[in-house]
């Protein structure tokens, strides 16, 4: 058979090589042949690739022979595939023939890892599980801009138990956050209730500070009250002192005058005595 214009014959195994491939593809693409263009393009890309990959010597032959049919059975079922996705609403989905009898399975999910998430949460799971391959492909929309990603069952797994111990982690972290926030909360209602005491004790010292100023004051009153007493005692005292002092000298004035009084009037009696006599003898 003729190799396609552009292109050269290899020897080997009757077929182009890798690169050669990807060339004529590419061409077909620009030049807008139809029936590369459908929806199993990005399938075909995958397939292209995965036996690329195949073809280096670190592959054993019976293993590129698995992956290559792999591809060429998914590839079969591309209109399928995309159907589900479209239905489903996401971004993609993985898609693998069942291990055990070979049926077209597809797990819609916006990533592999989310495809992955949903059906291992979804109740088919523990119903009716689906057989996994140890290799399986998430393919995208057809408008989405990506190529199909192979994945491995392994990694899958081992990404769902990382979320499920990070969701947990985040479980448990919630919950001590939520235990901090009621600690706050009932600090804060301590603390509210202390500021409320101390504003009440502030009005109380404040009470009793004004009750000790006017006692103050009253005591201060008091005090001048006093001295004004104490000092209108010693004047009292000092007008006591000469009023008795003044009713000394009265009593000796009176009592001096008493005398003359009694020596005048026994002057005048003798006196009298003396002219009745006088009268007595001219008689």
């Amino acid at each position: 058979m003729k190799a396609p214009a552009g292109t050269r014959e290899v020897q080997g195994d009757g077929g182009l090589t890798m690169r050669q491939l990807l060339l004529v593809l590419l061409r077909r693409i620009r030049r807008g042949r139809p029936h590369v263009l459908g929806p199993g393009l990005y399938l075909l890309c995958l397939t292209l690739a995965v036996v690329g990959c195949a073809s280096h010597s670190l592959v054993p032959a019976a293993q590129s022979a698995a992956i290559r049919d792999r591809e060429r059975s998914l590839a079969s079922h591309s209109d399928a595939i995309q159907a589900a996705v479209r239905e489903s609403g996401s971004m993609g989905a993985l898609a693998f023939l069942d291990a055990k009898d070979g049926h077209l399975v597809v797990l819609p999910g916006d990533s592999p890892a989310d495809a992955w998430e949903r059906y291992t949460a979804s109740p088919e799971n523990r119903t009716s599980p689906v057989s996994v391959p140890v290799v399986v492909t998430f393919v995208y929309r057809t408008d989405v801009p990506k190529a199909p990603e192979t994945v491995t069952r392994s990694g899958l797994q081992q990404q769902q138990a990382l979320r499920t111990s990070v969701a947990a982690e985040l479980q448990r972290l919630e919950e001590r956050l939520g235990l901090v926030q009621r600690d706050l909360a009932s600090t804060r209602q301590d603390t509210d209730k202390v500021l409320a005491d101390s504003r009440a004790l502030a009005e109380d010292l404040a009470a009793v500070r004004k009750f000790m100023l006017q006692t103050a004051q009253l005591g201060w009153l008091n005090h001048e009250s006093t001295l004004e007493n104490a000092g209108s005692i010693r004047k009292m005292a000092a007008s006591s002192h000469e009023l008795a002092a003044s009713s000394a000298r009265l009593e000796e004035t009176l009592r001096q005058l008493s005398e003359s009084l009694a020596r005048q009037l026994k002057e005048l009696a003798a006196r009298l005595d003396a002219i009745q006599g006088k009268v007595q003898n001219i008689k």
